[in-house]
This record gives C-alpha cells, sequence and structure tokens, in this order.
C-alpha cells in the first residue's frame, strides 16, 4: 500500500508526485504477504492505526478485552493451522499481559508471533521515564522462544519472515516482535518499502531421522514383551493422523493418549489402554513416545508410576528432550510425520507384534475400570442437587450426536473429570490447559476454534476457570460466534462448602449467575439444575447457532481440592484437614 505525496522542490516548482509508505502499511503488507488471515489483539497507543488498516486490506482482525486472552487465541489458531498464530498488544503492560499466552504458547509447542508497540528507545535506554517505558525485547527473551526488535522501517519484511519462521520451524512455539512507535510512524519511499518484504518459502522444512535411528527404534519395539505407544499433543499438531493410525494397528501396540491427542484414534478403539492408563504404565517394558514429553504430566517417567526397567522410545523433533528425564535407548529425531513414514518403510510386515497376553490384562482391567466408572455414573445422573458427573454425561452426549464441535475445556474437577468422561473421535478437536495446567485459557482458546475453522465450539469451563477469561463473552455476542459456553458452577475454587473462621467469604468461596452476564452482552442465557436440563438446554444452542451460555448449578460439595493433582499441594503445617 503507498500513499501519493507531492514533494516541493523549493524553486516555485513541484516536482512528480514521490510514492511513499509508512511502518504501520509495512507490517500489513508483510503479514499479508505471509498469508496471514487474522490478528488477535487489544488495540491502544502505538497499534490502533495497524489494526484499522489490517481490517481495511482484508486481515480479520479480533478484538479482545485482555491481551492474555489474545495471545491465547492466537496460540490455539497456531495448533489448528500449523500457522504461527499473531496477537497484536500495545506497549508494557498490554505486552506483559500477552507475555502470558506467549510463555504459554512456548511451553505447549505452538506457533505463535506477539507483535506489540514499544516506546521511544531513546528514551527507554536512558530510563528517562517515557510513556509506558518497559525494555520489552530483555524480558520477553527470558520467556519466548526467540524475540526480536526492528529498529528501522526497511528492516520490518525482515523482522516478519524472521519472527514468523522461527515460530513455525523446528519444535513451534511464541516468538516476540518489538516495533518501537517510531518505527512504526517512519515514512519511507513506497519502491523500497515493498522490495524490502519476501514471502517466506518452506519455513517449517520435513526432517528426516537416521535410518541406523529407525532401525534401532525397530528392534527395541520388535523384542519387547509389553510395548506400549503414548501420543502427545505434538501428534496432533503433526496432522500425521493416517500413518500413525496406521502404525499403531499394524503392530497391534496398546496406546495411551494425553488429553489433546485424543481424538487422533477413537476413544474407544480396542487398543486404547486410556481406562486402564496406570497399568499400562506400570508394567510396560518399551515405550514409545510420540510427540509427548516425559514431563510432570507422565510423572517424568519416574517409578513406582513407570516400570523401573521401562525402555524409551522417543519421537520428537527436538534432540535436546531427548534424557531430560529418562535414557532414551531409541531416540527418533525427526517431525512426526517423516517418522512414522520411515518406521512403516524400514519395519517388515509383522516384525512388530504386541503379544496377546499382554493386550488381553490391558483390555481386563479395563473392562473392570469401565465398570466402576459406570457405577459411578449411574449414581451422579440420578444425584440432587446435580453434581459434576451428571451434568457432564448430558454434555458428553449431546456431543456424540455433534461430532463437528469443538471441545475447549478448563478447570481442576471440570478438567479432570470431562476428560474421562467426554471421549473424543475425531483429531485436534479437543484443546485444554495443556502443559502448564493454566487456568484462563478457556474464552481464547474457544473464539480461535471458532474463528479459524468456523465450526460450533462448546467451552466447558469450571466457574473459577471461567472467571479469569470470561469477559471475553462480550466478544463472543460482538462478533456473533457459534460459541456455547458451559460453567459447571458450583460455587467454588475445587469446591463451595468451606467455612470461613470469620465473616469474610472463604478464599475458595464464588458467587455468580453466569447466565445473566451472556445476556448483558445479546446472548442467550440458561440455567440448569439437573442433567436433562443441560442436554435439553445445550441441543437448543448448538441448533441455535449463536452466543450462549449454561450456567450448570452443581452442589457446592462435590468436588476435590485441586481436582487429581491434589498432591502438589505442600503438606506443611497449614495443610487443609
Amino acid at each position: 500500500m503507498t500513499h501519493t505525496v507531492a514533494q516541493d522542490t523549493g524553486t516555485g516548482g513541484a516536482e512528480a508526485p514521490a510514492a511513499l509508505t509508512d511502518g504501520i502499511h509495512l507490517v500489513v503488507d508483510a503479514l499479508k504477504l505471509n498469508g496471514v488471515e487474522t490478528i488477535y489483539g487489544v488495540v491502544g497507543i502505538p497499534v490502533t492505526d495497524l489494526a484499522r488498516l489490517a481490517q481495511k486490506s482484508g486481515i480479520r482482525y479480533i478484538g479482545f478485552r485482555h491481551e492474555s486472552d489474545a495471545g491465547h487465541a492466537a496460540a490455539a489458531a497456531g495448533f489448528l493451522t500449523q500457522r504461527p498464530g499473531i496477537c497484536l498488544t500495545v506497549s508494557a503492560p498490554g505486552f506483559l499481559n500477552g507475555l502470558v499466552a506467549l510463555t504459554n504458547a512456548t511451553t505447549n509447542c505452538f506457533p505463535m508471533v506477539q507483535i506489540s508497540g514499544s516506546s521511544e528507545r531513546h528514551l527507554v535506554d536512558l530510563q528517562r521515564g517515557d510513556y509506558e517505558e518497559m525494555d520489552q525485547l530483555s524480558a520477553a527473551k527470558q520467556f519466548a522462544k526467540a524475540a526480536f526488535r526492528v529498529s528501522r522501517a526497511e528492516d520490518i519484511g525482515r523482522g516478519i519472515a524472521r519472527a514468523l519462521r522461527t515460530a513455525v520451524s523446528g519444535r513451534p512455539g511464541g516468538v516476540y516482535l518489538d516495533i518501537p512507535a517510531a518505527v512504526l510512524g517512519e515514512i519511507v519511499d513506497a519502491d523500497k518499502g515493498a522490495a524490502s518484504l519476501w514471502r517466506l518459502v518452506d519455513p517449517a522444512p520435513r526432517q528426516l531421522p537416521q535410518p541406523a535411528a529407525v532401525d534401532r527404534a525397530i528392534d527395541l519395539l520388535a523384542r519387547a514383551e509389553r510395548p506400549l505407544i503414548v501420543l502427545g499433543k505434538g501428534a496432533a499438531y503433526a496432522r500425521a493422523d493416517e500413518s500413525i493410525r496406521a502404525f499403531v494397528e499394524s503392530t497391534g501396540i496398546p496406546y495411551v493418549p494425553m488429553s489433546m491427542a485424543k481424538g487422533l484414534l477413537p476413544d474407544d478403539h480396542p487398543q486404547s489402554a486410556a481406562t486402564a492408563r496406570s497399568l499400562a504404565l506400570k508394567r510396560a517394558d518399551v515405550v514409545m513416545l510420540v510427540g509427548a514429553r516425559l514431563n510432570w504430566l507422565l510423572g517424568h517417567g519416574d517409578a513406582p508410576q513407570w516400570n523401573p526397567d521401562a525402555r524409551f522410545v522417543q519421537v520428537d523433533i527436538a534432540a535436546g528432550e531427548m534424557d531430560s528425564n529418562q535414557p532414551i535407548a531409541a531416540p527418533l529425531v525427526g517431525d512426526i510425520g517423516s517418522v512414522m513414514e520411515a518406521l512403516a518403510e524400514r519395519s517388515k510386515p509383522g516384525r512388530i507384534c504386541a503379544p496377546t497376553a499382554w493386550r488381553d490384562e490391558l483390555a481386563d482391567r479395563s473392562a473392570q475400570n469401565v465398570a466402576k466408572m459406570s457405577q459411578r455414573l449411574e449414581a451422579a445422573k440420578a444425584a440432587r442437587p446435580m453434581r459434576f458427573l451428571g451434568a457432564l454425561q448430558a454434555v458428553r452426549d449431546v456431543l456424540a450426536e455433534n461430532p463437528r464441535v469443538y471441545l475447549v475445556n478448563e478447570g481442576a474437577n471440570a478438567l479432570d473429570l470431562a476428560r474421562n468422561t467426554i471421549g473424543m473421535r475425531v483429531p485436534r478437536h479437543r484443546l485444554d490447559s495443556g502443559t502448564w495446567g493454566v487456568m484462563g485459557i478457556g474464552m481464547g482458546y474457544a473464539i480461535a476454534a471458532a474463528v479459524e475453522t468456523g465450526e460450533p465450539v462448546v467451552a466447558l469451563e469450571g466457574d473459577s476457570a471461567f472467571g479469569f477469561s470470561g469477559m471475553e463473552i462480550e466478544a463472543v455476542c460482538r462478533y456473533g460466534l457459534p460459541i456455547v459456553t458451559v460453567v459447571l458452577n458450583n460455587s467454588g475454587v475445587y469446591r463451595g462448602d468451606e467455612a470461613s473462621p470469620n465473616g469474610d467469604p472463604a478464599p475458595t468461596f464464588l458467587k455468580a449467575r453466569h447466565d445473566l452476564m451472556i445476556e448483558a452482552f445479546g446472548g442467550k442465557g440458561y440455567r440448569a439444575t439437573t442433567p436433562e436440563e443441560v442436554a435439553a438446554m445445550l441441543r437448543e444452542a448448538l441448533a441455535a447457532g449463536g452466543p450462549a451460555l449454561i450456567d450448570c448449578v452443581i452442589d457446592p460439595a462435590d468436588g476435590s481440592e485441586s481436582g487429581n493433582i491434589g498432591h502438589l499441594n505442600p503438606k506443611g503445617l497449614t495443610a487443609k484437614k
């Protein structure tokens, strides 16, 4: 985009009009040139005109109430599309708000770029007290995959290209791009500006594993008596669905999906050991990790949760991930799609075959656990006041009727119980708190899922978790997005029946009518007190296809401290009895 300006020669005449542009135009042009279709952000000094110009140029701008939510949306967009999601923020406090999401994106390996305006460098560097003064680049370097600053308008194209490639290549992550206000306003020759921009070529090239490494892994798996595959969200991100399924089914190896890998194979697949997970981890002698890391979510691979003699095969694009918690006997460094193809090519049919006795052992334990869970579900269905599992069964049944729906899930009990109750049959249709277990991703993830896919979304929220991003239901209503928010409201953080030693509410007590909140913004609010009402209201809301919220009144006495991770709480003298 250019702007034509006539320049006075100073001799009474005027030269031919010169075509000029500025930093704001160059940012937008560079993003468009590289296929960016959506920006998530919060406007203000110095980026408001950038958002306006982006919208005018055909890039969709989705405005939020808080930068963290915009950042979480950009991160989810990256996960869903394999292209860096773009978050736009103002300087200093707005930058810091977005940095929470950028760090979370890096931890979860989601490609994302946060572009923030910043104050004048000559004032900031001497700490003269400028408007929203902060050395944002130094702050971001500690938490992002990479951080860059553009100091001249002529480098904007280079900075955008560098940020996009870094975010999506290798192990994906969050990249920060600092563009000071002076650079955004800098005027340059339009032809020179256009020449400074370029389109990326193959920003995330395939990385092939070494043949010897593939053969080593095949040999280890072929000799296993109790092999197990663990599928992580990296496997879902890779979109190698068919090759992963073919390998699992051709070898007969049981598998356990991490929560965001659910749906790569249907949860009711006969090889799924999800309902016998504890036994599978404790007994497996060879474990193949596909896009999964041996972090806290997998007990760091330590005994007694794991077999102390287990040997690990790990598929990861980052060589540095190997041996981070346990010795990796067969590292497979490469992109997941290429690794799975290489395993199929170099393994003779029938060479890797899970023993029947091992599969039967897991199937027997799974049947026992499913029977126990069925009893819990039946009891919860009839319980009054409504319990978490009663409401979740209603949601499960309606989602089974609507397989296109994307599910976003966060909370403590709301997350843990939903993960075990609601099965997934389609890949990348479940987004949740992820590696950090962070609260506040809900509305950002839900908005991104609706915007990027055009499909309906159900955001299944604990009432405490919803509070972190709940104001974004205004954005849901403003853009008319097909998002139904289901709040499991037990009036508390964990539970709402904790007594207080004085006249103030207990630290964990909450109280809200969430259905009234969405009505204030023009959405449809519901209040459900039984599982039957939850099911009927969810069906109605999905059929309507617009913004809605169902406030599910849950027994305040239902729920456990910190959900399934209460063991992480310190056990000192002040521990809750």
